[in-house]
Parts: structure tokens; C-alpha cells; sequence
């Protein structure tokens, strides 16, 4: 049965707990359906202990090829996520919601897929002062975002994208 296609960007992150399918090509018997370990690294046949975490699925795949071109002439290597269930993969959305949770990203995310998830904004949500916390480069920014202007009002300029790792904080309002 083929694998589900992979719900996750080009430059998604791999983290602890996802699963991933190892496709070797023209070779079946080192093509195989791994979790990553608590401790970051997977097992495949002929690499016994491979660092998984922190890297793309591209970059992950072109390190078991050079492992593997030790035992194989010019093997080509296919990385595909087929469960993101790390913290890599989650978008939380906390504060003033009717349930705050981690959410599962996926591809094309945005701010109102994320608060319909949750419920939507409680009674007490300063909804326009709500911001979006992100690592850029080691970096934290915020993104500000009107989300009572959004879910209210319907101004879908409001509806940012999201991606792995986004908090996304709605305040509570002030009286």
C-alpha cells in the first residue's frame, strides 16, 4: 500500500515522535516506515543511528545516502513525513479561546483555520490586540493581527498564514 502523501512544507522540520518513510530506490529490502526516537535519531537497515531531528526531510535524505553508498552504488533516497506529530509540527493558539491547544499545522494554515479549531475567541477576548509569536532565525518576532476584525467583521486581510511553531496569544480585554 503507497504511503499518504506528505502533508508538510519543503522546509518542514523534522522533531521527536514523527513518523517518516524511508524510500530506497531499486531497493525495497532498506525501504522502511521509522518513528524518530525521544532522543532525536532513527534506525534503518545498514544505519543503525542517524541524527533525525532538526533537519528536512532532504537533508535527512541525502545523509542516509551517503551512509548508504558505502553498501550501495548511487542510492537514492526519498524522505516522507508521514506523521508530523512533533512540537515542530503544532501551531498553539492560547489566552482567550474557547479551548487554547496545540494544533496540528498543516500546509496553508492560517489565523482562522487556527481559532475555528479552538473554538473560537471567549467572551472576554481583546480579539484586536491578538499576535502571533514566531522564531525567525533564533529570532523571536510578533506579528500583530485583529482577529476580532477577522472573525467579526470578516476582513480576511487579517487571515495570516501560519507556520510550525506559531504562537498565536489572544489577549485578555481590558475594562
Amino acid at each position: 500500500m503507497p504511503a499518504p502523501p506528505s502533508q508538510v512544507s519543503q522546509d518542514y522540520v523534522i522533531g521527536p515522535g514523527d513518523e517518516l518513510q524511508v524510500f530506497v530506490w531499486r531497493d525495497p529490502e532498506l525501504s522502511v516506515t521509522v518513528p524518530v526516537r525521544p532522543d532525536g535519531r532513527i534506525s534503518t537497515p545498514l544505519n543503525e543511528d542517524m541524527q533525525a531531528v532538526g533537519k528536512t526531510p532532504l537533508q535527512l535524505a541525502r545523509d542516509i545516502e551517503k551512509v548508504l553508498s558505502i553498501y550501495v552504488r548511487s542510492p537514492h533516497v526519498n524522505i516522507i513525513v508521514t506523521k508530523p506529530v512533533s512540537a515542530f509540527s503544532q501551531v498553539k493558539v492560547i489566552g482567550q479561546v474557547l479551548h487554547p491547544a496545540a494544533v496540528p499545522y498543516r500546509e496553508g494554515m492560517t489565523v482562522l483555520d487556527a481559532v475555528l479549531a479552538v473554538g473560537g475567541l471567549a467572551n472576554f477576548a481583546a480579539g484586536n490586540r491578538a499576535r502571533i509569536v514566531r522564531m525567525d532565525h533564533g529570532k523571536e518576532t510578533e506579528l500583530r493581527v485583529k482577529l476580532d476584525a477577522l472573525v467579526n467583521g470578516g476582513d480576511l486581510s487579517q487571515n495570516l498564514p501560519l507556520r510550525p511553531g506559531d504562537v498565536l496569544v489572544v489577549p485578555e480585554s481590558r475594562f
